[in-house]
């Protein structure tokens, strides 16, 4: 039996993304009630676990984002990779230090000032497409400050090149 997970997201929002999504993906979203279900297959996944089964480096992911605790807040944005969803993630943060410093003409951060706005957002998730069930998991941010470390550690390494 999958393991259901309930998300905070408006049925409004996810109807919004479900006409976005490709056909195939369909199957793994289904609205309904006041919270939108994602089917996570089985072995203790979901948005809060570390859903195993691994996804291909081109899929295709959406960033749910909400910024405070107003639901009206809530956005969105979708990638071709994940590793393009990490790197927005970091625009989004340095688009938030650009806004709290307008006249310092460089910023600079580290990963851990980064992981402390990621903790400070009231929800940030992420859903991933994988091919292989044609339906999209669900990652918590956990799940996400790890493949940025990940990200971030691979570009440090090859720019010591």
């Amino acid at each position: 039996m999958p393991e259901v997970c309930e998300s905070l997201w408006s049925k409004r929002l996810l109807r919004s993304l479900i006409r976005r999504l490709p056909a195939a993906a369909l199957a793994g979203l289904a609205v309904g009630g006041v919270a939108a279900e994602l089917v996570c297959g089985g072995g203790g996944g979901g948005v809060g676990g570390g859903c195993s089964k691994a996804f291909g480096a081109m899929s295709h992911t959406i960033l749910l984002v909400q910024p405070t605790k107003r639901p009206e807040g809530r956005t969105y944005a979708d990638y071709e990779s994940v590793n393009e969803c990490m790197e927005g993630v970091c625009k989004m943060y340095e688009e938030h230090l650009k806004r709290m410093n307008p006249n310092s003409p460089s910023i600079t951060y580290d990963i851990s000032q980064l992981f402390d706005f990621i903790d400070d957002l009231a929800d940030l998730s992420c859903l991933v497409y994988r091919a292989d069930t044609q339906t999209y998991q669900p990652y918590n941010k956990d799940w996400i400050k790890e493949k940025i470390y990940v990200l971030l550690r691979r570009q440090a390494q090859q720019a010591g090149k």
